[in-house]
């Protein structure tokens, strides 16, 4: 079969593989689609990051190259013994994290942020970007009838921004601020306005992610290249919004979502940075501002769970992935149609699905 491989910064090549065998506790899925996250995007212009390079990652045993690909969904062709909750034609969602099951946050229910944290197709294992994979069966979570196959391959990026939402503490009626409005900008902002989010500021530099951005439900979008957002947002909320998001993973946004919320209010990070961050903590001490972190999602079916949640809610139409999806290409189109397009500056791309088997 036909697979991608990170081997390292701008080197991921699409080859021929072997496929695996189906073992015990494990399904075989054909991939209908996956998307080109903005960790991969990471990845391919400065990593690596995630992906294990000289030392074996603790839990996948594996280094570059790796098979790349951690947005992915489709449907079960093969299921190994012992699996009983699901099926041959079942359409699933792929829940890429990897964690040990015995460190304390995994004790304490906490596995994103296990002390030996991966993903399927950053840290190893099978990522998407391939015809089949297979996973072990607690990787593979039912879309059930209401949600399209395709669908699924949103589910991940959906579940960050739920995430981030729910660990911002954001009440119904807060007013937001979301700066950045990429996939998981966008995420974020559907999240907030399912949440039950007040007034939702947007600012974005490129005029496509902005009309995105209102799209998804934002209600006033500001173009930081031509205004001040801070002076803007603070003005218009009587000293600044309740809750605030970073989401694109630069100094100056990091700043401003500080300065933008009001004194007590919350800035939630969410970006994965490439390099360390300057800030004035007199922003945060002066006005008892709370920072926060956000990582990944939990991934699991249930209704506590942000993947169950996020099934939910695409199925009854809380969540709209079609904001989303700007393009569909195939597997040997990836780089030339898919990273190089998404890292150009001038792109107005959002989430590029690829599909294996077309």
């Amino acid at each position: 079969m036909r697979a991608a491989l990170y081997y390292d910064r701008k080197d991921i090549r699409v080859e021929d593989v072997e496929e695996d065998t189906v073992g015990q506790g494990q399904v075989r899925i054909e991939v209908d689609s996956c998307g080109i996250c903005g960790s991969d995007l990471h990845e391919y212009t400065a990593g690596p990051i995630f992906v294990p390079r000289d030392d074996p990652h603790p839990l996948s045993q594996e280094t570059a190259p790796i098979r790349m690909g951690h947005e992915y969904s489709g449907v079960i062709t093969d299921v190994g013994e012992s699996v009983t909750d699901l099926e041959v034609g079942d359409a699933v969602a792929i829940n890429p994290i990897l964690s040990c099951g015995e460190c304390r946050q995994c004790r304490e229910g906490n596995y994103h942020i296990c002390d030996s944290i991966g993903f399927l197709g950053l840290s190893g294992g099978n990522g998407g970007f391939a015809q089949s994979v297979v996973v072990d069966e607690h990787h593979a979570v039912p879309l059930g009838d209401d949600v399209p196959v395709e669908y699924g391959a949103l589910v991940e990026p959906l579940s960050v921004g739920l995430h981030a939402v729910r660990r911002s503490g954001l009440q119904a009626g807060d007013s937001v601020a979301v700066f950045g409005s990429g996939p998981i900008g966008l995420a974020v902002i559907q999240a907030a306005r399912a949440a039950g989010a007040g007034t939702i500021y947007v600012s974005e530099p490129r005029q496509a992610r902005r009309e995105r951005a209102a799209d998804c439900g934002a209600d006033v979008l500001v173009d930081p290249s031509s205004t001040d957002a801070v002076e803007y947002i603070t003005s218009n909320t009587d000293g600044g919004v309740d809750v605030s998001f970073e989401v694109a993973g630069v100094e100056a946004s990091f700043n401003d979502a500080v300065q933008s919320t009001r004194p007590s209010g919350t800035t939630t990070v969410v970006s994965i940075w490439e390099e360390e961050a300057s800030t004035h903590l007199n922003n945060v001490v002066l006005g008892e501002r709370t920072v926060t972190g956000t990582l990944a999602y939990l991934g699991g079916p249930r209704s506590d769970e942000e993947y169950g949640m996020v099934i939910e809610m695409l199925g009854d139409g809380r969540l709209d992935p079609d904001p989303f999806i700007t393009d569909r290409i195939g597997l040997d189109e990836l780089v030339d149609e898919g990273f190089e397009r998404l890292i150009d500056p001038e792109s107005d791309h959002v989430k590029i699905l690829v599909k294996p088997n077309e």
